[in-house]
């Protein structure tokens, strides 16, 4: 086995953080790609707004995530025959923004063996009240950290699948040295943060043993290396590259140009208004203030730009909750997306 600096073929599951995005799906394509079996292979996405789950009760509440990314996950996982499991915090990223004086809501996550719930036990109240600030710091970009990354690491921490001395598990994640200078900075390859190796504080006594390595395989590619591994396998991008964004993260990403906002307010604009009626209750908007104090709210910064020259066939089918097009296109029609090498409108 090629291209890794780890014995890929030792670990007994190979989990990929599975977004929906070019990165994401570089990750697993490169790892088809490098003779990983697909049977070691899953795919876990975090549901941001919540997911629809009638047997514990639970409704989703869209608002910031684009309404395709759950089935086109689903359909990706499908035609590769790798399995996709979901996991969220309870009510998602709306119950979250509007916690006060509440602890943080549990989490639930598909395994195998079917649904799991763990968390939202803390005697620790706190308040959000406000949307998720600009910054490389988790504690006040709470999306990333709240809804994603400890997500994540309940899941790992409360599945006995990844329990026992020789069980070993990898991560994998999609960061790219090229986004950001402080990804620049990550290792390419560490102890996840769910292995009890990480904390220097763990006592051997009593300590669960659990074995995650954490890998970036594409931690040092360009964005034409990216999409030049998606072309070759001919995968359908995401519908939001073709409308125009250069990221699927959330359709409203906190990180998100005027341009974004301008064709999020077009396609979608009851949630454009309905982030605009937070942003006068929190008495806080989604962009911080400029450097003169003044804060724009969400419809300001969109009215600022065009919208993106968007396909009507794009626009129905990012909105569709259903995937209905082809995973795998013709070589022919494979084309680069308008979104490709577009602003850099994500995490610093």
């Amino acid at each position: 086995m090629m291209q890794s600096p780890l014995p890929l073929l030792d670990y007994d599951r190979v989990i990929v953080a599975w977004s929906g995005g070019k990165d994401s799906l570089a990750c697993l394509l490169h790892l088809l790609s490098i003779g990983v079996p697909d049977s070691k292979i899953e795919l876990w996405h975090h549901c941001v707004d919540g997911y629809n789950a009638p047997e514990v009760g639970e409704v989703e509440r869209p608002l910031f995530d684009w309404a395709c990314t759950v089935s086109y996950c689903k359909a990706v996982g499908k035609i590769f025959k790798i399995p996709v499991y979901l996991s969220w915090r309870s009510g998602g990223f709306e119950r979250e923004a509007l916690r006060e004086n509440k602890a943080t809501a549990p989490c639930y996550f598909q395994t195998p063996n079917g649904l799991k719930k763990a968390g939202g036990n803390s005697r620790k109240l706190g308040t959000r009240r406000r949307f998720p600030q600009l910054s490389d710091d988790l504690s006040v970009r709470w999306c990333s950290s709240s809804l994603k990354i400890d997500v994540c690491a309940i899941a790992l921490r409360n599945d006995p699948r990844f329990e026992g001395k020789k069980a070993k598990t990898l991560f994998v994640s999609g960061e790219r040295a090229e986004e950001s200078p402080n990804r620049a900075k990550y290792p390419q390859v560490e102890i996840h943060r769910a292995d009890p190796r990480k904390s220097r504080k763990s006592s051997s006594k009593g300590r669960v043993n659990r074995h995650i390595d954490h890998w970036r395989p594409i931690l040092n590619w360009r964005e034409v290396q990216v999409w030049n591994i998606i072309r070759k396998f001919r995968v359908n991008p995401h519908p939001a590259y073709r409308l125009g964004w250069s990221r699927v993260s959330c359709m409203l990403c906190i990180f998100g140009s005027p341009a974004m906002f301008a064709s999020a307010n077009k396609i979608a604009p009851g949630r454009t208004a309905k982030i605009g009626q937070y942003e006068k209750e929190f008495d806080s908007t989604v962009k911080p203030p400029d450097r003169n104090g003044n804060r724009e709210t969400i419809l300001e910064l969109a009215s600022k730009a065009k919208p993106f020259a968007m396909k009507q066939s794009d626009i129905k089918a990012a909105l569709s909750t259903e995937w209905y097009e082809p995973i795998i296109l013709p070589k022919e029609a494979w084309t680069l997306p308008a979104g490709a090498f577009g602003e850099n409108a994500g995490p610093s």
